[in-house]
Formats: structure tokens, sequence, C-alpha cells
């Protein structure tokens, strides 16, 4: 099932909500997809939907529940990633610029 609070949430300009999933980020991450959300609107364990989606969102099926519940939810289903825990994925490798040529070694 998907959840969604109400849009109460201030950032550049706008009022924001947030989706979540008690089953799986799969769930999630198809949800957001078929209400136009962006994959970078993706934090953590949640999406940051703007106010603009928020009946779409609703119309498509999420449920709409306090903030503390959406928590909750997370918890109780073990999807709940929060700040202070989460660890972002170390940076890509970057190709090697130039080799370094040792006398006497070989490969």
């Amino acid at each position: 099932m998907l959840y969604l609070d109400r849009p109460s949430w201030p950032s550049r300009g706008r009022l924001w909500s947030h989706l979540v999933s008690d089953v799986s980020y799969a769930e999630l991450h198809a949800f957001a997809e078929a209400l136009g959300a962006p994959r970078r609107g993706f934090d953590r364990d949640h999406y940051d939907i703007p106010a603009e989606r928020f009946a779409m969102a609703v119309w498509l099926g999420a449920r709409v529940v306090p903030s503390r519940e959406l928590v909750r939810l997370l918890r109780q289903a073990d999807l709940r990633r929060p700040k202070h825990l989460f660890r972002p994925a170390p940076p890509p490798l970057t190709p090697v610029d130039h080799v370094v040529v040792v006398p006497g070694m070989t490969r």
C-alpha cells in the first residue's frame, strides 16, 4: 500500500508531501514513476511530492495519513532509513588518468 501525508513541508517556494510504501521500495518506485515523479525526488525511504501532484497521487490510490503515521508504517515494514544511519553510496571509481612506469616492473 502507498501512503502520503498532506502537502505541508515548505521548500523552494512550494509545499511538499512525502510518499512511502509499506511493502517495498520497488512498489514505491513503480508508483512514483506512474505519478510522473522524477527519481531525484527519492530521499532514502520516501519520495518528496509537490502539492501539485497530491490529488493525482490520491487518485492513483495513495492513502492520506498524518506524517507521524508515515514514520510508523516505514518502521513497521522495516523500510525506515533515518538520515543519521544512512550512508550514501561511495562515489564511482574514476578512470586512471595516467600510468606510472617503474623500471624493471612487468605486467
